[in-house]
């Protein structure tokens, strides 16, 4: 007879770690998850994508009644904000989704373990003072935001704040200061730059949207200096200090020089994020991190010691929820003794600004430093459905090899971005050419035909351009 509690443990209840514990449950293992906070679904559900979203959906229609889009429409009115209703709904929608987590626990017979998890041995853990033994413990412990030296964050007083700080301001910030030019500072900068504020951008590096492709990150930087955002781009932020409901920043050149100072309602630290991987007492199961504080792990998720995997943010790769979801199933069905595997290099991202920025493969840049490549654009400008939508900003862009024309990597900056690329993916994933998407009929009118068009640019066979 076994003495473990558990077939399968899953230390985090994020969307790597529930879809983990589920897909385990499915597949007739005993399992169960340990999840500290009050409700399931981790950072993305809870303070992270989904709320954001909440904000970034209800703030787009705020600013088309305000800023005379539907006015153009012949839609004529008066918009009243009512900063508290909008906070309301983004709570209920975070109440239904966690709750629905909750709901496939029960139904799928996992167990919640309520309490943080820490190692105390390779195949034990404690949680809430009460020992846990697993056969296979898979880590799914997320991240948190990366702190900045020399700016001390607290979100009770509203002034400095992280970006679970910046969804529950109380009213909108007169001058908002975003601290970094990556997705999630852009989403909430430009939420609440559409309610009101003044929002001021300062990156180190000399352009928006790190690791994007650079024409996607050039147009970026455009449509939102054309919507009102203010950027200082090779700036450093050394200091920020509140005084009195004000905040004072202290920037300087990323390459030095003269110090200047920024007065700020608010400022969003908004410069990345780190595993969470303190606290889990790694060294009592023979685990350590890498220079990043990442665990390490083989293709199929499994870590140096033996009965332990990881998944999502803790280990190397982009910090995506969807990746670590993907990452919870294969790592589940690795250990049924199926073949769990995850495509690393057909991912997508997606900024959810207004248009959405999407890509998913290699950059231009980088895919040139592989060999030769085709490149297709076409602007959505020449997109009929973008086009009578009033959504003329951005472009598709297919890089394909010179000589497979098999597709690299896709782009594209529009209205419905976040869903056009997942077209983009699947071809991707079953190696298709451009070819292959251009001959591909898409339905018309529709933001997805810009792909095809793109594609057929490739080729050099455009149409509409």
């Amino acid at each position: 007879m076994s003495d473990f509690d558990y077939d399968v443990l899953v230390i985090g209840a994020g969307p790597g770690g529930y879809v983990a514990a589920i897909r385990a449950a499915q597949l007739g293992l005993k399992t169960a998850c340990a999840e500290g906070r009050e409700t399931l679904g981790g950072t993305c559900l809870n303070v992270g994508c989904i709320p954001s979203k909440a904000m970034l959906h209800a703030s787009e229609y705020f600013e088309a009644a305000a800023g005379g889009a539907m006015a153009k429409m012949g839609i004529k009115v008066k918009p009243e904000l009512d900063l508290d209703t909008m906070h309301g709904q983004r709570k209920d929608a975070v109440k239904g989704l966690t709750g629905g987590i909750e709901f496939l626990f029960k139904k799928n017979k996992v167990d919640w373990l309520k309490g943080y998890a820490k190692f105390t041995a390779a195949d034990t853990v404690e949680v809430a003072g009460k020992a846990v033994r697993a056969k296979n413990i898979i880590v799914a412990t997320g991240s948190s935001v990366t702190p900045l030296p020399g700016v001390e964050v607290d979100n009770a007083k509203g002034v400095i704040v992280d970006s679970t700080g910046a969804l529950e301001l109380a009213k909108v910030p007169g001058h908002m200061v975003v601290i970094g030019g990556g997705v999630i500072g852009l989403e909430l900068g430009s939420v609440w730059r559409r309610v009101g504020a003044k929002v001021t951008c300062v990156e180190f590096l000399d352009q928006i949207l790190s690791g994007m492709d650079g024409d996607v990150r050039k147009e970026a930087n455009k449509i939102f200096k054309k919507q009102g955002i203010e950027f200082k781009l090779k700036t450093k932020v050394t200091k920020a200090e509140v005084k009195g409901k004000k905040a004072v920043l202290t920037l300087e050149p990323a390459a030095g020089g003269d110090a200047e100072t920024l007065e700020a309602d608010v400022v969003l630290v908004s410069i990345g994020r780190r595993p969470n991987t303190d606290g889990l007492a790694l060294d009592k199961a023979g685990l350590s991190v890498n220079k990043r504080g990442q665990i390490e792990v083989d293709h199929d998720f499994r870590t140096a010691v033996d009965g332990i995997w990881a998944i999502g943010d803790v280990v190397p790769g982009p910090m995506l929820a969807h990746k670590a979801e993907d990452e919870g199933i294969a790592c589940a069905e690795n250990i049924a003794g199926l073949t769990g595997i995850v495509n690393h290099d057909v991912i997508p991202s997606v900024v959810y600004t207004m248009p959405e920025i999407a890509g998913v493969g290699l950059t231009e840049e980088a895919a040139k430093e592989r060999g030769e490549v085709k490149v297709g654009k076409f602007p959505m400008l020449a997109n009929s459905r973008a086009k009578t939508n009033h959504e003329p900003d951005g472009f598709v862009k297919v890089i394909a090899d010179a000589k497979s024309d098999r597709v690299l990597g896709v782009w594209c900056i529009a209205s419905v971005a976040g869903t056009m690329i997942a077209q983009a993916a699947q071809a991707m994933e079953f190696g298709a050419t451009s070819e292959d998407i251009a001959y591909t009929c898409h339905a018309h009118p529709t933001h997805s035909e810009a792909v095809k068009e793109a594609a057929m640019a490739v080729t050099g066979k455009p149409i509409h351009i």
